[in-house]
């Protein structure tokens, strides 16, 4: 039976237990999927990372949840980055990821903060006050997330419910102050059928009334058809709502070179993403932290207990 080297590592995070946890395993040659399913399982990450070597390109990670593969994910390639940075493997610069959904480009500062590029970004606004297919409005979209109507309302005329998307499409929803984001209670079966009924992952409610001073907003996400019921602190969404915000004119003047997020902080994970748009090119950023490493002992593929057939 062999050892493989397994990390947890938080992402957007400045001190362990925040942030958003994903496993990493750095060296998962010859895995199986069948054990990379198990290993995921194992960990209970919301994601796990895991690493390849890549004919044409830098590296290559594939992600799984606890019970499936999924194409990409911002919070476990930001953790894999930060580890390998960290201890010494990589250095700061460009690399270039293979994933399911093509190549992407990294970089890492010489601070550790690693840089994601997502794809280009698509915003399409959904109009609450519509009898079209969209059936939604904002006592629906209320009573999904817990939130009193009103409170998306008094922001609608001037920041519209929108599904955007940088690889992954989210339904962005503007909430006018933090106590009401903070008192929000989710239906998740709502939720879910809004999500799916929008071809979107799940439901980003942010306010600009930010707890901390240097943040651009504070945003909560809802994902139960990912199997996530809040999401800590998440990378895709945080790309997706820097071109939503972008699309609709949220800002006076010039758009800010920087966006600072932060969420996590009603599930006790706090942490924050940094955002950098410039045209189509949408970056993610943030530091990480290595909370556990160790070895995971797995067995071999036809080391699996047998099946009883009926």
């Amino acid at each position: 039976m062999e050892t493989r080297r397994t990390l947890l590592v938080d992402a957007f995070a400045d001190e362990p237990l925040s942030g958003n946890v994903a496993g990493v395993v750095p060296d998962a040659a010859g895995l199986s999927d069948d054990r990379m399913g198990r290993i995921a399982a194992e960990i209970g990450a919301s994601e796990t990372a895991f690493l390849f070597d890549a004919a044409d390109a830098d590296d290559r990670l594939r992600y799984f949840t606890p019970s499936t593969e999924v194409d990409l994910c911002g919070h476990a390639t930001i953790a894999t980055y930060g580890a390998l940075f960290a201890e010494g493997a990589i250095d700061a610069g460009e690399r270039t990821l293979r994933t399911n959904v093509g190549d992407l480009d990294i970089t890492v500062d010489d601070d550790g903060t690693v840089w994601m590029r997502q794809n280009p970004p698509t915003v399409d606004v959904i109009d609450l006050d519509s009898e079209g297919e969209s059936d939604l409005d904002a006592d629906r979209l209320g009573d999904a997330l817990g939130i009193d109507p009103a409170a998306l309302r008094d922001v609608g005329a001037d920041l519209p419910v929108a599904v955007a998307s940088t690889g992954l499409p989210w339904l962005v929803v503007p909430v006018n102050f933090l106590e009401r984001l903070g008192e929000a209670e989710p239906d998740m079966a709502a939720i879910e059928a809004i999500s799916e009924a929008h071809d979107a992952a799940g439901v980003y409610a942010f306010t600009f009334d930010a707890i901390g001073a240097e943040s651009t907003l504070h945003g909560r996400a809802f994902a139960p058809a990912l199997g996530i019921p809040e999401d800590p602190v998440t990378g895709m969404a945080s790309g997706a709502v820097g071109a939503y915000l972008r699309e609709v004119g949220a800002f006076d003047g010039d758009f800010p070179d920087e966006l600072r997020f932060e969420q996590g902080h009603f599930v006790d994970r706090p942490g924050h993403v940094r955002v950098r748009i410039d045209g189509d090119a949408v970056r993610v950023g943030g530091r990480t932290v290595v909370s556990m490493d160790g070895d995971l002992r797995v067995p071999a593929d036809d080391d699996d207990d047998e099946i009883i057939e009926a």
